[in-house]
């Protein structure tokens, strides 16, 4: 899949796989590669700014832990971004109805 494809709907698609519970940063990247059968396959640079950016604007709550002497953050699914999946959810409907009318084939247009 281009990552250009991802582009506008990576703050969804993350929001998405933490409903399904807490993660930390590399758990949602595996989440989303295995959720997409390998097509999604980002780098922790797309990732780790967005799950940042999302922490600051309150869909997402972040908490610091150790496991096996290591640091890692872990980021739960907030109210706030509760709503916000709900919305994208949503919008992503209403899009996806009008691109496959345009693009379903032997309709008159």
């Amino acid at each position: 899949m281009k990552p250009d494809a991802v582009r506008g709907h990576l703050d969804g698609l993350i929001l998405a796989v933490l409903e399904r519970g807490p993660r930390h940063g590399y758990a949602v990247i595996v989440a989303l590669q295995t959720s997409s059968g390998g097509a999604l396959d980002l780098p922790t640079g797309t990732v780790y700014p967005a799950l940042r950016r999302l922490e600051r604007s309150g869909r997402l709550s972040g908490s610091w832990s150790t496991v096996g002497g290591r640091e890692r953050r872990t980021y739960t699914l907030t109210r706030a971004g509760r709503h916000a999946l709900a919305l994208q959810r949503a919008e992503w409907g209403e899009f996806r109805a009008v691109v496959d009318a345009v693009l379903r084939p032997g309709e008159a247009g």
